[in-house]
């Protein structure tokens, strides 16, 4: 599903090129719960960035869904973002002039689907979360856990084939922690969803199926 060869990244600071990444390799498959874990400043952050198409890498090869990405236009990896790749943040950005369901939904406002399956489909997502009884409510009528849920949701109703989770948990307390990990490990043994977390937990990490530990830009 996801191959990195020789992935290699570096910001120029000054004059000056600083290397974030050097020389990644990894395969993720279908159906894989895998942890990134690392301290500040690793480079997870910057391979999950790669990985989702939000940057480039200074140099290296990288296949999704057995389609090498790195040459496609902006266009192309924008088209392959909204169809393949679910995110989940730590900060949940969720619109606060929107409702759960109308959060949930936003992803296929940009996939001409229309408004009645755009809320037919949000509806079931919320319903996956278990928020079916909370699709009206705005962020800020919602707590932490129930907005990470929302942002679960959102992530998975354009059925990407792969979801991508920046410190899922890292702004939550750990019961609600514990209740996030729950809803991804039901999603990736009872439906195949393949998932990636990044994060800097190393309890997160242990309830992952893989775990790799990203060490001063190589995977260890």
């Amino acid at each position: 599903m996801l191959k990195i060869r020789d992935l290699y990244k570096s910001y120029q600071v000054g004059h000056t090129m600083m290397p974030i990444l050097k020389g990644i390799n990894l395969d993720v498959h279908q159906g894989d719960f895998l942890a990134v874990t690392g301290s500040s400043g690793s480079g997870k952050s910057t391979l999950m960035s790669i990985m989702g198409l939000l940057d480039k890498p200074t140099r290296g090869r990288y296949w999704l869904d057995d389609k090498e990405v790195l040459h496609c236009s902006d266009d192309e990896l924008a088209a392959m973002r909204n169809q393949k790749i679910g995110f989940v943040f730590q900060s949940f950005y969720l619109l606060q002039r929107l409702t759960a369901a109308e959060n949930v939904g936003c992803p296929l406002r940009y996939s001409r689907v229309p408004p009645k399956e755009i809320q037919r489909r949000s509806l079931a997502m919320l319903e996956k979360v278990g928020l079916a009884d909370r699709a009206t409510h705005r962020p800020d009528e919602l707590s932490g856990g129930q907005q990470q849920r929302v942002a679960v949701a959102r992530a998975l109703i354009g059925k990407p084939a792969i979801v991508l989770a920046d410190e899922p948990t890292g702004a939550l307390d750990s019961h609600v922690s514990k209740e996030i990990m729950d809803l991804f490990i039901s999603l990736n043994q009872e439906e195949g969803i393949t998932i990636i977390i990044i994060t800097h937990d190393e309890k997160i990490a242990q309830q992952c199926s893989r775990h790799v530990i990203m060490e001063d830009g190589v995977l260890r």
